[in-house]
């Protein structure tokens, strides 16, 4: 018996050491300790995230704000225009729908007020870049940028007329000569166009062409029994040249916040650069053996553009007015002496809306509008005998009406660069049959 119970207490006792310690609760001292390690672990870790959280939503908010500056405010890059009223294309805010969330948290991340976010929330709508045609200008180019551009045109204008010279009596009984005049003419021209912004609201610009031009007119008189042998008188001329060169300033005035648009004020003048109309040689009768590529006088042309966003659209609208210059011509072209030409001023307006069809393809549709007065001309007959000067005669031409449709197409393959294809249909019978423009412009960091 003795034995039996001393192993019986033996065993309950080792029993007793081998059994952990326990709480009140009955619950092992030990196990407590680590739920309580792994609670405190967990509750520090949400707050690191928490934290993060609310740092990464700063930084966004740091990153609309500055956004928001540089898109309300001067610094809206253009690679274009105008006309533009420099010729190019222009590039105009619009905002696209807004962009994808950023993948901040793409799980959710649970707060200490038991709240769920997951992502982030939209940032702010971007810009997005649409031509308008080069007769429209553009925002200004940020300071420090240039755009180099390449443009190569196309005009054609073909045109018939029939005059008629004689006496009409009653009952439409015509007796004269009728002349068919036909003239067509085909310009091709490629040039360079940079512009350079120094300020955020101050540019220059300028324009180097180089043209290859063929005219052809033909002068078809009718026969009839007063001349049964009138004949056809066919006049093609080429030329090939530098044109006139074009360069300007333009400065922004107003930044378009608050729903108002964007103004821009610019001055483009056209230097005589190219072979001068009245310097190219003629045959006896004045008729020119070689075309011109330029006009033969200064122009200056102040011009104010409006640019009003609205999204997905861009209303656009420019007036300008151009002052061209005369001169002193002093050269015999047929049997006239040519003394002083000076053409006349031409104001100008056009108007049209661009529209974003998504972040990089825009198309845009306008009218344009130039109301070109005559020329006036100083000139003397000289005497059939003796080729001497006979008095002074003061002629001006009639004015033109240059009315043109006007259409464009813009798709942006990079940041930098954007492909702009622009049309231009004749309205009236004094403007161009059709003109078509395509535009490369590439932007760097000039400074």
């Amino acid at each position: 018996m003795t034995i039996n119970c001393a192993v019986a207490i033996s065993v309950v006792a080792g029993g007793m050491a081998l059994a952990p310690p326990v709480d009140a609760q009955g619950v092992p001292t030990d196990a407590t300790s680590s739920t309580g390690e792994m609670r405190k672990a967990l509750a520090d870790e949400r707050a690191e995230l928490v934290k993060q959280q609310r740092a990464l939503e700063a930084q966004q908010a740091r990153i609309d704000a500055l956004e928001a500056r540089l898109n309300g405010g001067s610094n809206v890059s253009a690679t274009a225009t105008a006309s533009t009223l420099s010729p190019g294309g222009v590039p105009l805010p619009l905002s696209p729908p807004p962009a994808p969330p950023r993948a901040v948290a793409q799980t959710a991340l649970p707060l200490g007020n038991g709240v769920q976010s997951v992502g982030a929330a939209p940032v702010e709508q971007r810009q997005v870049q649409v031509a308008v045609l080069s007769e429209q200008g553009g925002i200004i180019t940020k300071a420090g940028r240039l755009t180099l551009e390449g443009d190569f045109e196309y005009a054609r204008s073909d045109r018939n007329n029939v005059v008629f010279r004689g006496v009409q009596i009653p009952e439409a009984v015509l007796i004269g000569v009728f002349d068919i005049n036909q003239s067509r003419q085909d310009v091709l021209t490629a040039a360079i166009v940079a512009r350079l912004g120094l300020t955020s609201r101050f540019e220059i610009n300028g324009r180097l062409p180089f043209i290859y031009r063929s005219d052809k007119s033909v002068l078809a008189p009718v026969a009839n029994p007063m001349s049964p042998n009138a004949g056809q008188i066919d006049s093609p001329v080429t030329a090939r040249d530098l044109g006139d060169v074009e360069f300007g300033v333009r400065y922004q005035i107003t930044n378009g916040r608050n729903g108002s648009p964007y103004l821009i004020a610019g001055v483009q003048a056209v230097a005589p650069t190219g072979s001068d109309p009245f310097g190219v040689a003629r045959d006896a009768l004045g008729n020119a053996l070689r075309g011109a590529t330029g006009a033969g006088f200064w122009g200056v042309t102040p011009n104010l553009t409006a640019i009003l966003p609205s999204d997905p659209a861009v209303l656009f609208a420019t007036i300008g007015y151009t002052r061209n210059f005369g001169r002193m011509i002093d050269r015999q072209i047929g049997p006239t002496l040519i003394d002083y030409v000076r053409p006349g001023d031409a104001p100008s307006g056009s108007a049209g809306i661009a529209i974003a069809l998504n972040p990089i393809t825009s198309i845009s549709f306008g009218y344009a509008h130039t109301w070109a007065f005559g020329t006036k001309t100083r000139l003397r007959m000289l005497s059939t005998t003796d080729n001497s000067p006979g008095p002074t005669i003061d002629t001006e031409s009639r004015d033109l009406q240059l009315g043109r449709f006007l259409f464009g197409v813009s798709y942006r393959t990079s940041p930098s660069t954007t492909i702009n294809w622009n049309v231009e249909v004749g309205a009236t019978n004094d403007a161009s049959s059709v003109r078509t423009t395509l535009r490369i412009p590439f932007t760097f960091d000039a400074f």
